[in-house]
């Protein structure tokens, strides 16, 4: 299920089975012609940060900002880890369980808000989980190929 947020203000709930009934056709480069309840809109998306999850999409001569949550997001948020909040976390819990694939950082690494800290597998999807904030890895306390349960300590910042 995926958590749709329009100009900050309305929110929707979408299935993956909604979105494979939608009637849209990609008629150019970011241009979509969707059929709706036998009408007829054009869609554009002007702008899209695929790391933030946030687009601009004018539909029919309208602008709007739209922010996509999937599971991982919307568990994440609700461990409070959404942003403004995130700025003061120091550790990275585990969202849900899963399998540890990859580890993008080390002890000591200076890392930027967004980076990729690490990828965790969790019901046959891969999870990337991006670092909160900026700052100094102090701690990774797993490792490659390591099963976690929700709520694990992965990762701890200075």
């Amino acid at each position: 299920m995926y958590k749709i947020k329009v100009n900050a203000s309305h929110t929707f709930d979408v299935t993956k089975e909604s979105m494979e009934t939608l009637d849209a056709i990609k008629t150019a480069p970011n241009h979509y012609h969707i059929l709706q309840d036998n009408t007829t809109i054009k869609a554009e998306v002007l702008n899209a940060d695929f790391n933030k999850k946030l687009y601009a999409v004018k539909v029919n001569n309208n602008i709007f900002e739209v922010n996509i949550c999937d599971i991982l997001d919307q568990q994440i948020e609700a461990l409070g880890f959404e942003i403004g909040a995130s700025k003061q976390v120091n550790e990275i819990n585990a969202p849900m369980p899963g399998l540890i694939l990859e580890i993008n950082a080390i002890v000591g690494q200076e890392v930027k808000e967004n980076d990729v800290l690490l990828i965790l597998e969790a019901m046959k999807m891969e999870n990337v989980i991006h670092s909160p904030r900026e700052g100094v890895i102090k701690s990774i306390q797993v490792k490659e190929r390591e099963t976690v349960d929700k709520n694990t300590l992965l990762i701890e910042f200075e």
